[in-house]
């Protein structure tokens, strides 16, 4: 696996986008719900910008780590915050883009060939040699959400970027494939389809977020990307323009407020302001003299030091980049991220947060938000919202995997009416 990356094999991306002129994008995680609305991105896209003409949010109920666990609940969040992002551009949703990030999500890496027999490679071949590859690791009980080629080679030849025209007698490519068990996506599907809106394209949430984080320099001579959200923690290594790595974490800044709540007896909304105002990983002198006020029950109050906050919310992030770290050792691809590290997510804004993931994770980090986006409205220009505006960037870009569902007759689709005769 490491040797054909090492060999520098990447396929340059296909030409083609996803969607044209009007896309709506719709961010399911555990803390919230966020719709945004962009308009002629095709002709945004060639100029580097989206413009965004319409945006939504809503606190989440009925979700936990990405998985829907309450199907009104999900559905009133979702009616609510698409509701809202519908007002703002004037004009009616029917189709989205939406992101996903179960706890059960896998990346690995692949190889399929298909036979040339002298002939020149035309794209009847790759297109032939990407559905071998996805039957091959297809299965019932998963559904592979994205087919990225990293490159290809012909008989003994690799590092090639494109063989069309190019003559042999085996066509061999290399792809990453990223894929999530069925069961939370059926029920994803049809939280959506009450709502009375129909899935354009399920994208994996971090490679959404990292598209909106990441600069081309990052993604070219690999980075790790980090987004700290809600319920998950997402992980992704680019190299050389391809993700190549992909994990999530089952742990967010939802268990850090959770932790807070039951360590200082407080409600949990009280403990998401207390991380907000007062939360911060870094210990300093003025800790033991720096006080905050609790209410308690009847009225009373109560004044903590702010060492007793980092006490409860350093030790939840010390697992947080321990896993991490022993995904990226469990994968042996860390090195092809380098010393770059990108972190993004509402729960990378607690102070320390990047100096400890780089006492951890040896990596020097920069805190990102979202980028190339016009007309945002600055509640949702920060990080917490990098996965919402990833989905709009997926669409206005080309994308790795659009040559395998461009095919209308390939497993793609064969997959996706599976699913829908279920429902």
């Amino acid at each position: 696996m490491t040797e054909a990356l090492k060999s520098n094999q990447f396929l340059k991306r296909p030409t083609t986008r996803l969607v044209r002129g009007t896309v709506a994008a719709l961010d399911i995680g555990t803390s919230k719900v966020a719709c945004l609305i962009a308009e002629n991105i095709d002709h945004s896209a060639a100029n580097g910008l989206i413009h965004v003409a319409g945006f939504g949010h809503h606190l989440s109920s009925g979700l936990c780590a990405g998985q829907v666990v309450d199907m009104s609940a999900a559905e009133d969040s979702v009616r609510a915050a698409v509701d809202a992002a519908e007002r703002m551009a004037g004009q009616e949703v029917r189709r989205v883009i939406i992101g996903i990030s179960a706890n059960r999500l896998q990346s690995r890496i692949c190889e399929a060939s298909v036979p040339l027999y002298g002939h020149a490679v035309n794209d009847e071949h790759m297109v032939l040699a990407l559905r071998h590859a996805y039957e091959q690791n297809w299965h019932e009980d998963h559904e592979i959400l994205h087919a990225v080629p990293l490159g290809y080679g012909i008989d003994d030849s690799t590092g090639i970027s494109n063989p069309r025209d190019m003559y042999g007698d085996e066509l061999k490519v290399t792809l990453h494939l990223m894929s999530a068990p069925i069961s939370p996506i059926r029920n994803l599907l049809s939280c959506i389809e009450q709502c009375h809106l129909e899935c354009e394209k399920l994208v994996v949430t971090p490679y959404a977020s990292a598209l909106a984080t990441l600069m081309q320099d990052e993604i070219d001579l690999g980075v790790l990307h980090l987004d700290m959200g809600g319920g998950t923690s997402s992980v992704m290594i680019f190299y050389q323009g391809a993700p190549i790595f992909t994990a999530v974490i089952p742990v967010g800044g939802d268990h850090i407020t959770r932790d807070i709540a039951r360590g200082l007896n407080v409600s949990v909304a009280v403990g998401e302001r207390l991380k907000t105002l007062h939360g911060s990983v870094l210990a300093n002198a003025g800790d033991a003299r720096e006080q905050f006020e609790i209410s308690q029950s009847e009225g009373a109050s109560q004044m903590l030091p702010k060492s007793a906050l980092r006490k409860i919310i350093r030790p939840r992030l010390e697992e947080t980049f321990e896993l991490v770290k022993q995904q990226l050792a469990a994968s042996g691809l860390e090195q092809f991220a380098g010393r770059r590290m990108v972190l993004t997510g509402g729960a990378a804004q607690l102070v320390g947060v990047a100096e400890l993931a780089q006492q951890i994770l040896q990596k020097q980090p920069r805190l990102a938000s979202p980028m190339r986006l016009t007309g945002l409205p600055e509640v949702a220009s920060g990080p917490p919202f990098a996965a919402c505006a990833g989905l709009l960037t997926y669409a206005g870009r080309a994308h790795g995997d659009g040559v395998l569902a461009a095919s209308s007759t390939g497993v793609m689709r064969r997959v996706s009416d599976w699913l829908w005769r279920r429902f």
